[in-house]
């Protein structure tokens, strides 16, 4: 009889504390903020807030202005779900008796081989008509506003265009000692492959001139190993042979202004295509989309009149006007504070008003896209954000799940630390676990 009111007695105490527990208060986070050797050098911003109570419990510096880096992919995404309905426009036509007369629309996925699918190939090789391109609609530079010249060799910075192919790079690997590309490389094609005599020493790596489409490679041997993604000169005259090269009935360029009706194939499912923005966050992607949520929403076709669209009828109840250039992140011209990030990614769920779906789309914690090796857990994934990292700067902004049920929505922004980034994000990773932990 004791031992079994011992026993009552133990689980009735057990009770108690857990009746009486509460979680940690905003004070505790701020004072983790405050007192890290990691964060005292640089400038960090911070904004917690609770969806549920629709309440800010933690800011620091959340009304200053950083460089978001691809955090800007956020906005390109709610872009979409607020301009496009389920499927992106592939291309614009026209037919005059014999000729099908098209405009490109911007679509990231013609000839891309990550989408296996390829709609608008197929409709234009099965049109029965002499295709005429339709070129210079976009009058735009092939460069983002602020992006860095020294970049333009490198996979995450192709070029921006109206009627991209390929992603507009070309993917070489080594194949039975033979370095191959998707589109060819050779000596005498579009892509001009030429050796480098001066160049015997170092690792091998192709580099193309920077105002044309000739690419060296070192006179090194190359490893089996070797894979690479360079962008290409994606010039007008580039991309018309490329058409001719995939499409036999093309028959080339024709000077022709769009009217005001046009036909429309739409080609890629829109959510497939914003997710793979999102998870291995994709420049050349974002920037794509904003072209083509320019076509179909009848604007010119430039990122300026989706962005200057986008803030006039969708964003004006941010915190802070944002400062918003491009769609991937790459400009440090763009500038939001940490409470746009936490508003913006609000406006995110309730368009959504599904958590799963919502999740699906970002990157997971020791799950998926650029946060599979960070944020791990035993109990599955408990953040799902974007990440964003420039030189010197390194944010994260979108949703946490605590243990005890609760969604968070957070942005951590840190930007001119002259440190590792990696002692940044671990000390991020410490702070947002310890939240999950005991929120």
């Amino acid at each position: 009889m004791k031992l079994r009111y011992l026993l009552f007695l133990s689980i009735a105490l057990l009770l108690a504390q857990n009746l009486d527990a509460k979680p940690i208060r905003p004070r505790k986070i701020r004072k983790l903020l405050k007192h890290s050797e990691v964060l005292q050098t640089h400038f960090t911003g911070f904004a917690l807030y609770d969806i549920q109570k629709q309440k800010m419990l933690v800011e620091q510096l959340s009304d200053k202005y950083f460089t978001p880096a691809s955090n800007t992919k956020l906005y390109t995404f709610y872009a979409g779900l607020k301009l496009l309905k389920d499927s992106l426009p592939g291309v614009q036509y026209i037919i005059k008796n014999d000729s099908l007369i098209f405009w490109g629309a911007g679509d990231p996925t013609f000839l891309h081989p990550d989408f296996a699918d390829q709609p608008i190939l197929n409709k234009l090789k099965n049109s029965g008509k002499k295709l005429y391109w339709a070129a210079g609609r976009y009058q735009g530079d092939f460069y983002g506003m602020g992006w860095s010249y020294d970049d333009y060799n490198e996979y995450y910075q192709p070029e921006i265009s109206e009627l991209p192919l390929y992603g507009n790079v070309i993917r070489t690997q080594v194949q039975n000692n033979t370095l191959v590309g998707s589109p060819t490389l050779s000596p005498n094609g579009i892509f001009k492959l030429i050796t480098d005599s001066t160049k015997t020493s170092g690792r091998f790596s192709l580099r193309r001139d920077i105002f044309s489409n000739e690419f060296y490679k070192p006179a090194v041997p190359m490893p089996i190993t070797y894979r690479q993604e360079i962008p290409f000169k994606a010039d007008t005259a580039t991309i018309s042979r490329l058409l001719k090269a995939n499409l036999p009935n093309y028959a080339g360029i024709i000077h022709y202004s769009k009217p005001a009706q046009v036909n429309t194939w739409y080609g890629a499912k829109r959510d497939s295509v914003l997710k793979h923005m999102m998870l291995p966050s994709d420049n050349f992607i974002a920037e794509q989309l904003l072209l083509s949520y320019a076509v179909e929403n009848k604007l010119p076709m430039s990122a300026e009149a989706v962005i200057d669209h986008m803030l006039k009828n969708f964003l004006t109840d941010l915190p802070d006007k944002p400062q918003w250039v491009d769609g991937s992140g790459l400009s440090r011209q763009d500038l939001f504070t940490p409470r746009d990030m936490v508003k913006l990614c609000e406006k995110i769920y309730q368009e959504i008003g599904n958590e799963a779906k919502l999740f699906d789309f970002l990157p997971q914690g020791g799950k998926s896209g650029t946060l599979r090796n960070l944020y791990k857990s035993a109990d599955g994934p408990f953040v799902f954000a974007k990440t964003g990292s420039l030189s010197n700067n390194h944010n994260l902004s979108g949703f946490l799940k605590t243990r005890s049920g609760k969604t968070l929505i957070f942005s951590f922004m840190n930007n001119n630390y002259v440190r590792p980034t990696a002692d940044v994000r671990s000390e991020m990773e410490r702070i947002i676990t310890y939240i999950h932990q005991n929120y």
